[in-house]
């Protein structure tokens, strides 16, 4: 028996369309690999689209795949993501899921003043599936709160448990900032929890729970993403003796090449010669290709530098990403403040200054270090700090 876990496609998230179009391209991709290796059945744990309510180019696209899933008697279970959201309540996946193309597993009923939630049953294999749905800001947080969880703990059938949340015992570093949440939310004796949301690849056996995956994104999401992923991909998982084996399957649509350049003592006039000068255009060819610049550049401004040229003279790349912003100018760079609380940097910016503009400095902080009333409406906190503002700058507020 073998299942796809898919998650994080995020079709439609690139605004640079020839990226958006690759974007569409390897969710298509991974749906033909799921009906060639024959699985029983596909997970898509949240994110599908990257907004609600997405263009109606992207919605066909994506339904001819799932309808091919359909055609070959592979149903496909999914859960609405952090982006799947709407506060409205109406996402694309109604949609599909009314025209059955997809099943959301998010099945739950009020139990008192708690939620049970409810299996949904794989009719060819037998195995039980549920799960939570992400949403912004961890909101998901509240209903893992009230959940009850016997009914998912006793069953002794093989299930599996879909989830969109950060787990804080998985984060890798570079994410050590992002909110999260205890691997002990999750309702403990799964077989195999398919998890969404943080974009890395993680596959690991949790004692007491089961093993506890995230696939990454289908296809990077954005300039750093492509830098450290190149590519994206899913999981294909199969029972072997009880046991979950699982193998990560790339998505890779387009090579990609990557230069990082040090621009240090450089003028803005010179930049696009030098860069230009330490890429290899053979390389470049068909390619993905990413220019990070870096340094102080002596003189100049940034509005000088034509990046346009990059993608004149690379054009036989497939596209040309350029991230400036580590560059930096020298003048800039010599403004430095020493760390310490938000005080003390105020008070050293505003003593550099003349003695009036210190004195109006002061006392432009103190009016917008106000906080709203309580019980005070927006309208009225916001028209309380500006005719305070106004009187501290000696202006009549015509509004």
């Amino acid at each position: 028996m073998k299942f796809a876990h898919i998650a994080d496609s995020h079709i439609g998230g690139w605004s640079e369309l020839k990226l958006k179009e690759l974007g569409i391209q390897a969710f298509n991709k991974t749906i033909d690999i799921c009906i060639e290796r024959r699985v029983d059945f596909v997970l898509i744990a949240g994110d599908l689209f990257n907004t609600a309510l997405p263009s109606i180019d992207l919605i066909k696209r994506a339904t001819s795949s799932l309808k091919k899933l359909n055609d070959y008697n592979i149903p496909c279970y999914i859960i609405p993501g952090s982006h799947d959201f709407s506060p409205s309540g109406k996402t694309m996946l109604d949609v599909l899921e009314n025209a059955g193309l997809v099943i959301n597993v998010v099945k739950f009923e009020n139990f008192g003043d708690k939620i049970k939630l409810n299996f949904v049953n794989d009719m060819k294999t037998g195995v039980k599936i549920t799960g939570l749905f992400g949403k912004s800001g961890g909101l998901e947080k509240s209903y893992y709160e009230l959940l009850d969880i016997t009914n998912l703990e006793n069953e002794k059938s093989k299930k599996i448990f879909m989830f969109h949340t950060t787990l804080t015992e998985f984060k890798p570093e570079h994410l050590a900032m992002i909110s999260s949440e205890p691997v002990a939310i999750l309702p403990k004796g799964f077989d195999y929890y398919a998890g969404g949301h943080p974009h890395y690849v993680f596959n690991e056996h949790k004692e007491g729970y089961g093993r506890i995956a995230y696939t990454g994104p289908l296809f990077p999401n954005n300039f750093g993403e492509l830098e450290k992923l190149r590519h994206g991909g899913f999981f294909i998982n199969e029972f072997v003796d009880n046991k979950i084996q699982s193998e990560f399957v790339p998505v890779k649509l387009k090579d990609t090449v990557s230069y990082v350049v040090n621009l240090d003592g450089k003028d803005s006039s010179q930049v696009v010669e030098y860069v230009l000068n330490k890429i290899d255009k053979n390389e470049c060819l068909g390619k993905i290709v990413l220019i990070r610049l870096e340094g102080t550049l002596e003189t100049g401004k940034l509005s000088d530098i034509d990046f346009n040229k990059f993608n004149d003279e690379l054009n036989g790349a497939y596209v040309v990403l350029r991230n400036s912003s580590g560059l930096k100018i020298k003048e800039f760079e010599n403004f430095e403040l020493e760390q310490g609380s938000i005080d003390k940097i105020e008070d050293k910016i505003i003593s550099e200054q003349g003695e009036i503009e210190n004195d109006l400095f002061r006392q432009l902080i103190d009016v917008l270090d106000n906080e709203k009333l309580e019980g005070e409406k927006n309208l009225d906190f916001e028209n309380r700090i500006l005719d305070s503002s106004f009187k501290v700058l000696s202006l009549e507020n015509d509004n």
